[in-house]
C-alpha cells in the first residue's frame, strides 16, 4: 500500500489510519479478529500516573448520529501498563502511541516521566518500545475547580511545556473544541516544541431523561463524538493546519474512506478512528482497502498529492 504510505512527526506510517484513544483498549482483544499491520497504528486507552475507576452511573448515551460518553478516565494506571500491556501491545505490527492523562501539572509530569523511564530501558535492552506520546489536555485541574486544561492557552502551556522537558518521545497534543481559541492553543503547542496536534476531542453534550427529570449523566455533561461532529471537527482541522507547520491528526466522525480523503484534503497527515469502532468493529480490516480503491478511482497515486489541497 505504498500509495497510503504517511508520516507522523518522524514517524513512519503504514497508512494514515490510526485507531484513538478509549475506542480500541489496548488492541491485542481486536488482532484475534483482523491482523493489525492493516493500521498506520494505535493509540492506547487514557493513561493516568495511578489507577482510575471512572465515572458512577451512566457512561454511554447514543444520540442521532451519535454517541455521548462519560467514561471518566477508567484505566489500570501507567506501572500496569508498563509491566504488562505495554508488552503485549509491542509484539503487534503496528505503530503504538501512548495516551497521557492527568488532573493536576504533576500528576502530568509523573506519568510522562514513568512513560520515559520506561521506554529508554526498554531500548537498552533491546525491545521495541512505544513510537509516540499524545497528550490529552482535555482533562480538569483539580486544583483550578475542574476547569479543562486544554481550554486556554494559559492553562495548556504550562502542562504542553512540563511533559515536553520531560519526555523524548514524539509529542502530539490532543486538543479539545470546546477550548476559547483552538487556533491560538495549536499554535501555543507549536511553540513549546510539540512535534504535532491531534484534533478534535468530544464536544460538550447533555441528554435529560425526561422520566426522571434530570441528566441521564451524573456530572450533568458528556462528550459528543459521531458522525453528528464531523463536518464541525474538519472545519477546525482545516483551520489549524493553516496556521502551524507541525502535522496535524484529524479526527470526529470518521466512518468511511471519504471521510478519510476529506479530512487529508483538509491538511491533516493522519486520521483517527473513535467512535465508528463501536459502529463496526472491523472497521480497521477494510478502511486501508477501501481508500486505497477510493483513491484509485479519484486517479490519486499518493496521499501527498492531495494533503492540504483545500
Amino acid at each position: 500500500m505504498n500509495c497510503l504510505s504517511s508520516e507522523l512527526a518522524g514517524v513512519k506510517l503504514r497508512n494514515p489510519i490510526l485507531m484513538a484513544s478509549g475506542t480500541f483498549g489496548f488492541a491485542t482483544p481486536v488482532a484475534k479478529l483482523y491482523p493489525l499491520d492493516k493500521l498506520g497504528g494505535v493509540v492506547t486507552k487514557g493513561l493516568t500516573a495511578t489507577p482510575r475507576s471512572g465515572n458512577k452511573g451512566t457512561r454511554l448515551c447514543e444520540t442521532p448520529s451519535g454517541l455521548m460518553n462519560s467514561i471518566g478516565l477508567e484505566n489500570p494506571g501507567i506501572p500496569r501498563f508498563l509491566s504488562s500491556e505495554l508488552d503485549e501491545m509491542t509484539r503487534l505490527d503496528t505503530n503504538i502511541i501512548i495516551n497521557l492523562g492527568g488532573s493536576s501539572i504533576q500528576e502530568y509530569e509523573k506519568g510522562a516521566a514513568m512513560i520515559e523511564e520506561a521506554c529508554k530501558q526498554r531500548k537498552s535492552d533491546g525491545k521495541r518500545s512505544a513510537d509516540l506520546l499524545e497528550l490529552n489536555i482535555s482533562c480538569p485541574n483539580v486544583k483550578e475547580g475542574g476547569m479543562l486544561f486544554g481550554l486556554t492557552a494559559g492553562q495548556a502551556r504550562e502542562v504542553v511545556r512540563v511533559v515536553r522537558q520531560t519526555t523524548s518521545l514524539p509529542l502530539l497534543v490532543k486538543l479539545s473544541p470546546n477550548a476559547q481559541d483552538l487556533v491560538r492553543i495549536a499554535e501555543m503547542c507549536e511553540t513549546e516544541g510539540a512535534d504535532g496536534v491531534s484534533l478534535v476531542n468530544t464536544f460538550q453534550a447533555m441528554a435529560i431523561d425526561i422520566h426522571a427529570r434530570k441528566s441521564v449523566f451524573r456530572h450533568g455533561y458528556a462528550g459528543l463524538s459521531g458522525p453528528a461532529i464531523k463536518p464541525i471537527a474538519l472545519r477546525m482541522v482545516h483551520q489549524v493546519t493553516k496556521a502551524v507547520t507541525i502535522p496535524v491528526v484529524g479526527m470526529g466522525g470518521i466512518s468511511s474512506a471519504s471521510d478519510i480523503l476529506e479530512f487529508i484534503m483538509a491538511g491533516a497527515a493522519a486520521v483517527q478512528i473513535g467512535t465508528y469502532n463501536f459502529m463496526n468493529i472491523m472497521a480497521g480490516a477494510s478502511l486501508a482497502d477501501e481508500l486505497q480503491t477510493l483513491m484509485k478511482q479519484e486517479g490519486i497515486s499518493s496521499l501527498q498529492e492531495v494533503r492540504g489541497i483545500v
